[in-house]
Order: C-alpha cells, then sequence, then structure tokens
C-alpha cells in the first residue's frame, strides 16, 4: 500500500508585510481625522471672511474683523456670560446631586442595582424630546407642572416664558435628563475604590464626615473630574434643549454660543460671523479641557508615587 501523505494546503490570497500593516491598521483612525478637520479648517477659513449667503456676490477676505467686532459688541459678552453661566450651573448641581444618588446606591444590592437602572431612563430619552415634554408640562395654561405650582402658592409661574425663570427651567431640564450620566460614573468609580481603607477607619471608630473628605471625596476626585470635564464640555455647547424650549429667549436671556451661531447662520445668513462663534467656543473647550487634563494627569502621578 502506498502511503498517502497530505500536504498542507498553502495559503492563497493577497497578504500584507508586517513593515505595512500597523499604517493599514491606523488608516481608519487616518480617515476619521481627515474626515474631522476638513470642516474645522473650512469654519476656519469662513470665520475670516465677511460671507453671507444673502449676498454671496460680496464675500471676500475681512482678516479677522469678525473677531474683532465682538469685543465691542453687547450681544457677544451676553452670549458668552449665559453660556458660561448656564454651564456653571448645570454642571455644579448635576454633580452633586449626582454625587448624593452614588453615595445612596454604593452599597451593592438588588434594589439599588433596580434603582440605578430605572435612574438612567431620563439619558436614554433625545434631550429636544425632553425639552419638548418639560414645555408642555410647565405650559402655564394646562402644564401638569404649572397645576402643581399653584398648589403651593406660585399662581402665574411663567417658566421658560420670563426672562426671570427661563434660566431656572432650562436647567431644571439640563439636570433631569443629564444627571444620571453623572451619577452612573461616580457609582462605578465608589463600587471600584478599595475597601480596605473604609474597614481599617470602621475598626478606628472615624467619624463618617471624616471618612468621605479625607478617604473617599481623595479616591474619587479623578472620576469626578472625569464626570466635570465630560459634562462641562458638553453643557457649554447646549443647544437642543434651549433651542427646543425657549429658541434663546425670551429676548436674548439664553442666547448661548450654539444658539446664537444658529440664528446667525440661518436667519442673518451671516456665514462668517457664526464660523467665527463656533471657533471662540472650540478655543473655550480647549482651553478647559487641557485644565481638567493636566489635573488629572498630576493625580495620577501623584497616585503612583504614593503606591
Amino acid at each position: 500500500m502506498t502511503a498517502v501523505v497530505s500536504q498542507r494546503p498553502k495559503p492563497s490570497g493577497f497578504r500584507i508585510s508586517k513593515r505595512v500593516l500597523p499604517y493599514v491598521l491606523s488608516l481608519p483612525a487616518l480617515l476619521v481625522c481627515i474626515g474631522i478637520l476638513i470642516p474645522f479648517l473650512t469654519s476656519v477659513v469662513y470665520s475670516f471672511q465677511r460671507y453671507r449667503l444673502s449676498q454671496p456676490w460680496a464675500r471676500q477676505f475681512n482678516w479677522g474683523d469678525n473677531y474683532i467686532s465682538f469685543f465691542t459688541d453687547p450681544k457677544f459678552w451676553n452670549t458668552l456670560k449665559v453660556s458660561l453661566l448656564y454651564a456653571g450651573t448645570t454642571v455644579v448641581l448635576e454633580l452633586l446631586l449626582g454625587l448624593a444618588i452614588a453615595l445612596l446606591l454604593q452599597k451593592r444590592s438588588t434594589l439599588n442595582n433596580f434603582i440605578s437602572i430605572m435612574l438612567l431612563m431620563p439619558l436614554m430619552t433625545a434631550p429636544a424630546l425632553a425639552a419638548l415634554m418639560w414645555k408642555l408640562m410647565t405650559n402655564p395654561g394646562f402644564g401638569v407642572l404649572s397645576y402643581l405650582a399653584s398648589l403651593i402658592g406660585l399662581q402665574d409661574f411663567r417658566w421658560a416664558s420670563s426672562p426671570s425663570t427661563a434660566l431656572f427651567t432650562v436647567v431644571l431640564v439640563d439636570i433631569w435628563v443629564y444627571t444620571p450620566f453623572i451619577m452612573i460614573l461616580l457609582l462605578a468609580g465608589l463600587r471600584s475604590l478599595p475597601t480596605q481603607p473604609f474597614e481599617a477607619a470602621a475598626l478606628d471608630g472615624v467619624p463618617r464626615s471624616f471618612v468621605f473628605f479625607r478617604i473617599t471625596l481623595p479616591m474619587l476626585t479623578p472620576y469626578i473630574l472625569t464626570a466635570t470635564l465630560f459634562r462641562l464640555l458638553d453643557s457649554i455647547q447646549q443647544f437642543d434643549i434651549i433651542y427646543a424650549m425657549t429658541q434663546g429667549g425670551p429676548g436674548d436671556t439664553l442666547t448661548v454660543f450654539q444658539v446664537e451661531a444658529y440664528l446667525n447662520f440661518f436667519q442673518s445668513t451671516n456665514v462668517g460671523r457664526s464660523a467665527a462663534l463656533m471657533i471662540i467656543l472650540w478655543a473655550i473647550t480647549y482651553f478647559l479641557s487641557n485644565i481638567f487634563i493636566k489635573n488629572w494627569l498630576r493625580l495620577r502621578e501623584r497616585a503612583r508615587g504614593q503606591a
């Protein structure tokens, strides 16, 4: 009998050399970067132009006049003030509320896990839809929240239709939508902390306030910075909640950067000014993110040094 010698089939098809493979694998990331840079650089070019869609024949470079005009424009300073006030108020309140909820749900149990899942429901709602829902609930004529406010003596509470309460109303909607985001991040951080310091503190009879401020809070600081950074960058660019509820009004009460740029582009057809506003917003977010990232890296290096 002749022995049948099995031969392994030779691999067929196109093969990539090991030298070229890293460049091929990084190609999708390169394409994404190009896709991001093209509209960004286009916006930079537009921001240095006097460009209106209603007057395309008058398009020309003005070499920074759009930016210079902001320094003497009260509307720009109002936009900057409203944007920073809105971002700071929402982030601080959401951080405090999210931390409090995370501390209440820190212990692992079936009930706490169920509550944490249910609290994520607002985060799964589109912000524009949430704003429209709250707009109906705060309607002075038939809104359920207006009815509840009247029961405690707040008759004819104007909510988002009054300049004095419009900011309060949109901040309330933002808190309802985004507090679960901070809560779930801080809850994950709390549950990942090492148990040895807390067990030692319990054995020594250390007060809970001391444990929170001297053990829990310092160890949780990187998670707090991460949550704050994400929410700060998102809230300073807020558009859908504010526009869906108030369109930036009443008047210019809530004309944040995104709303002001939108109105300049679609109502005034002023592409140059709208692009300049968005570049300034990018510069603010870049500056703030650098501050938070540097602090986060400093805390990480300190933690490694202590370890």
